[in-house]
């Protein structure tokens, strides 16, 4: 089957990263130059006292080296692209990903216990072809030779795995819409300030029952809610009937190159194939 393309994300770790490396690499300054006061306070006494000198290898130990100038100015640079409310459209953007993932899961346990199920479609063939008494007797006898059952554990595998992919697709796709409209992007980074939080530190979600992606701030315990049925204000109509689904599916390479659009002498043997079947 075709792969979905990766997306190219900016995660929210690595975002609040850059904040967690300026305070890494200021902190180590700092440290460089408490230690410096001390020991300075420490050659000071020493030299109005004359007790407790050093042996004039120490002061080496609290230079400010190189790498932690470079190190730090580098994280001052950083900062001027830092978001301290995070992104929404990031985090929405890492979502989908997530559901993509999930999807590719139960796309592959699914297609799994087709194959496993493609006896099923064998007999289907050969019962469908068998016109005359004696083809109808060599189905009889095939079936008798072969085990053609199905488990019920591959049907509720089956069914399941049908379950998790409306879910996660449906989830990523909800989540891709909300990513591609500034608007609804930026009200959402909006109710981040609001509520003086990163956005990505609050719970996002899809919900199909209220045909929205949804945002709960804990902060506040409000949520925004972001409608995909055309409803509220940033008009995004993203739903599709069943028959603009399946004939979708219908064009889709991984239809065309599964057993019921090739047959079943042309999906496992590679033979039977009509012309311009891609195997």
């Amino acid at each position: 089957m075709a792969m979905i393309a990766g997306l190219f994300l900016t995660n929210s770790a690595v975002v609040s990263s850059e904040l967690d490396t300026l305070i890494e690499t200021s902190s180590a300054i700092v440290d460089q130059i408490d230690k410096g006061i001390m020991f300075v306070g420490g050659a000071h006494h020493a030299s109005q006292t004359g007790m407790g000198i050093s042996s004039g290898q120490l002061s080496g130990n609290y230079y400010i080296s190189d790498e932690q100038v470079t190190a730090y100015n580098s994280a001052l640079s950083g900062m001027v692209n830092y978001l301290p409310y995070g992104s929404a459209e990031d985090y929405l953007n890492e979502q989908a990903q997530s559901e993509l993932d999930a999807m590719e899961d139960a796309i592959g346990d699914f297609t799994a216990v087709v194959v496993g199920m493609l006896e099923v479609q064998e007999v289907a063939e050969r019962a469908e072809t068998a016109e005359t008494p004696d083809d109808q007797a060599e189905v009889q006898n095939y079936i008798a030779q072969n085990d053609m059952s199905v488990s019920q554990e591959d049907a509720d595998t089956y069914n399941q795995s049908l379950d998790d992919i409306e879910n996660h697709a449906n989830a990523a796709g909800a989540f891709l819409a909300v990513a591609g409209n500034p608007e609804a992007v930026a009200f959402l980074d909006q109710g981040a300030m609001d509520n003086n939080t990163r956005v990505e530190d609050n719970a996002l979600s899809y919900s199909a029952s209220n045909q929205a992606v949804e945002l709960a701030w804990a902060s506040s315990e409000t949520v925004s809610s972001i409608y995909l049925n055309g409803q509220g204000d940033f008009g995004l109509d993203i739903y599709a009937s069943e028959t603009d689904i399946l004939n979708t599916g219908y064009e889709s390479l991984f239809y065309n190159t599964g057993p019921t659009a090739l047959g079943f002498n042309c999906f496992m043997y590679q033979v039977d194939c009509d012309e311009g079947d891609e195997t």
